[in-house]
């Protein structure tokens, strides 16, 4: 967690990192870029959080050079109130940013099923306030960083902060129907479907069938089916196996536990089910998927 505050011209490069990050833009104004996307302006009460550490690049405008942020650059910048700070002669920006390690097991499979960017505006009047005030708190624990429990707040603010920036994300996105692609995003807006993806991510190892959910939500098959297959694209049981295999490709990579292990944590009663599921997925099956380290 720090602040980024800066004199133009600027322009700095962020590696892709292993978790969550975010910037939201206090004062001034710079373009945020990532890889295959057109430029985008930021402007103070703009907030830009990244699920999975994609390569991103902050600077006063598109184009001008970069400066690699890395440990030997953040450690010239750093100042005495714990800023990093880049000087020139032109207008200032300043810029609250924090990386987010997350759980590999839960958390950050929920994260990889996130766009690369959300971007909102704390401006918005249902939402902004909260958002608004967690980063004033975010930066009053940053500026406090030597005081009594300041990281432990900080970190337990950015878990909060994490999920009304996704709640802020889910407002403002236009809605299924007008051009946009149906996912469990836009499953998250529809009370029903919602609460049928609820069950499945807080329970995957459970021997769901279509009438188990259905009765679960208090709806008929047919009703979950249709509401559920309209809103995320595809019909529960199916969505199902995807998070499964999702929730077991991460555990493959970041634990050493035996794939029979696995599997059965994640709801399949047979080693040999949950191969073949694992390779309609995944093209591969569990053993050369963690042998090529796939991430």
């Amino acid at each position: 967690m720090a602040t980024f505050d800066a004199g133009a011209p600027w322009g700095i490069e962020l590696p892709a990192r292993q978790g969550a990050s975010f910037h939201a833009v206090v004062a001034g104004t710079c373009w945020f870029t990532t890889d295959g996307a057109a430029p985008r302006q930021l402007t103070p009460g703009d907030l830009v959080l990244l699920p999975a550490g994609v390569r991103h690049e902050l600077a006063t405008e598109p184009g001008i050079p970069l400066r690699l942020f890395d440990e030997d650059l953040k450690r010239s910048l750093i100042q005495p109130d714990g800023t990093l700070g880049l000087d020139g002669p032109g207008a200032r920006t300043r810029i609250l940013c924090a990386g987010y390690s997350h759980d590999a097991d839960v958390a950050h499979p929920v994260l990889s099923l996130l766009p690369p960017v959300l971007h909102v505006a704390t401006a918005q009047p249902d939402t902004g306030p909260w958002l608004r005030a967690l980063l004033d708190l975010l930066a009053h624990e940053t500026r406090a960083n030597t005081a009594t429990g300041s990281s432990t707040a900080a970190i337990r603010l950015l878990d909060v902060l994490l999920i009304h920036v996704v709640r802020a994300w889910l407002n403002t996105a236009p809605p299924t129907g007008d051009g946009t692609a149906a996912s469990w995003l836009t499953g998250l807006r529809d009370p029903l479907t919602a609460q049928a993806l609820a069950l499945l991510h807080a329970r995957p190892g459970h021997h769901w069938t279509l009438d188990a959910l259905a009765a679960a939500v208090h709806v008929s098959r047919a009703t979950l089916a249709r509401r559920f297959t309209h809103h995320v694209g595809e019909p529960p049981l199916s969505y199902l196996t995807r998070w499964r295999i999702e929730l077991a490709a991460r555990k493959l990579h970041d634990t050493t536990l035996p794939a029979a292990v696995i599997a059965h944590q994640v709801g399949y009663t047979s080693e040999y089910a949950f191969n073949r599921a694992f390779t309609r997925v995944r093209g591969c099956p569990p053993g050369r998927y963690r042998r090529q380290g796939h991430t």
